[in-house]
């Protein structure tokens, strides 16, 4: 390589350019997903022995603030970032000047990846290194929740309640560090009046989803976690349902302990 191409390369120009291509519109949690890799060769051959695809998502966390206080130290919000799954290059490859390759991987989307509703992100990060700086791509992934949640949500729904809020929140004591908190508030129907809001904690696995629940709460604020309050035991409404419950009895076991709790508040 001459001396203006190894110049240029150390820029970025002239290197070899990567896409990443979902073969799905949507990930569902729980299933395995096909990813293509379009390389681009370069202004000269290069030799590509850095391959990463990572499917990465983002959660809210819980810190101490540094203080002279004596008193309680004070916690703020912090963003952390999760790998939920990775794929890599096993073996070198060429790329010639001008030349597309296609790479096939795999990712499997694990149980607990978050749904993609307001606020919460899912993305695909790609590296593409050889002996010039990395070139990466990223985008955004859609991520619906299976059929359990989804039905789950439905009934709540035809009571008139309505998703305000999602948050991905810090959960120790799982496999994946983090759940979802599902905020709802009625609209109409029996519970317009009754209650103020729903929250609604959820971690899934290949085995269940189990959900936490508390009704009409004050509010936490922003410094305080619905999931750091599961992982402390403080919220006691729990469900558990199995991956062999049909859909009518998860939704007839959640609005049946929702009607009982709001009977107890």
């Amino acid at each position: 390589m001459s001396l203006l191409k190894k110049t240029l390369s150390s820029f970025g120009i002239g290197t070899a350019k990567i896409e990443a291509v979902l073969q799905q519109e949507v990930l569902y949690p729980g299933q395995k997903v096909q990813v293509h890799l379009h390389i681009y060769g370069g202004a000269h051959e290069q030799v590509i022995e850095h391959l990463d695809v990572k499917l990465r998502c983002r959660y809210i966390a819980e810190a101490a603030v540094d203080t002279e206080s004596d008193f309680v130290p004070l916690r703020q919000r912090v963003d952390e970032t999760y790998t939920l799954a990775h794929w890599s290059l096993v073996n070198a490859l060429i790329i010639k000047p001008g030349e597309t390759q296609l790479v096939e991987a795999t990712l499997e989307v694990p149980w607990n990846t978050p749904v993609t509703i307001g606020d919460n992100k899912v993305w695909l990060d790609t590296e593409l290194g050889h002996d010039q700086p990395l070139v990466k791509d990223q985008h955004s992934v859609t991520v619906r929740p299976d059929h359990l949640l989804d039905s789950i949500f439905s009934a709540l729904e035809s009571y008139g309640l309505r998703l305000r809020q999602v948050e991905c929140e810090a959960l120790d004591g799982f496999t994946l560090p983090f759940g979802q908190e599902f905020e709802l508030v009625p609209i109409y129907g029996p519970y317009q009046g009754a209650l103020r809001e729903l929250d609604i904690f959820a971690y899934r696995d290949k085995d269940a989803i189990q959900m936490w629940l508390d009704v009409d709460r004050p509010q936490r604020g922003r410094l305080t976690l619905l999931g750091d309050e599961v992982s402390q035991g403080k919220v006691t409404h729990h469900l558990t349902l199995h991956n062999g419950c049909n859909d009518a009895d998860a939704q007839q076991v959640v609005v049946e302990a929702l009607e009982r709790y709001e009977m107890e508040n």
